[in-house]
């Protein structure tokens, strides 16, 4: 890795992290103040505050996506230990939802990006013999994701947790919802496959 990408990383990590902390509306002065360089640096590495804000998304999206493929071949009590572990990503989750709170085209387009992420992996899950598989895989990734970052901004405004304290967020939420999540997604709600069976049969879907 050369010096100049090295030095360009750091400045985009500085950034995703007072984005975090600041929201989207962070300037370069203040990256440069938290990176303790110039705004000029920035400006010579990132050309503009859309290059940079594209930079930060790509890496984010790479960061969730790296903790949910490890995930796949990781055993129970590596995922176990991982939940415990979950307020680490407290900054990139801050971020993604900084952005998809903020709306707008970049979020869509980081929304849509994290759906077909989330497809893929679910997907190379199910060919692994971890998840089951799904009727529609590309509507349940979007389903998932949905709800998953949807609760998360619905609980920070409920637990009166300000986003840039992602890390807290985090905690509270997991240590709140993991049990009832975990058997949620495990064992299901309904007793019986009636409503299921019924709703397939009415809408000509496959059986499984």
């Amino acid at each position: 890795m050369s010096p100049e990408t090295t030095a360009r990383e750091r400045l985009r990590d500085t950034a995703i992290e007072t984005f975090a902390r600041r929201g989207l509306d962070a300037t370069f002065r203040d990256i440069a103040a938290a990176a303790g360089v110039t705004p000029g640096l920035i400006t010579h590495h990132f050309g503009s505050k859309e290059r940079l804000r594209s930079a930060c998304d790509e890496e984010v999206l790479r960061r969730i996506r790296a903790v949910r493929d490890e995930g796949i071949a990781k055993s129970a009590q590596e995922q176990l230990a991982a939940i415990t572990e979950l307020d680490e990503q407290g900054v990139t989750i801050a971020y993604a939802l900084r952005l998809l709170r903020e709306g707008g085209p970049n979020a869509r387009e980081f929304l849509d990006r994290m759906i077909v992420d989330t497809a893929a992996s679910l997907e190379a899950a199910v060919a692994a013999g971890v998840v089951k598989p799904s009727r529609d895989s590309a509507m349940r990734a979007r389903y998932m994701v949905a709800s998953q970052f949807g609760g998360l901004l619905l609980q920070a405004d409920l637990l009166g947790i300000d986003l840039a304290d992602g890390r807290e967020l985090i905690r509270r939420v997991t240590d709140e919802t993991a049990l009832v999540a975990l058997e949620l997604y495990t064992d299901g709600v309904f007793a019986d496959r009636t409503l299921l069976d019924q709703y397939v049969a009415t809408r000509g879907a496959s059986p499984r």
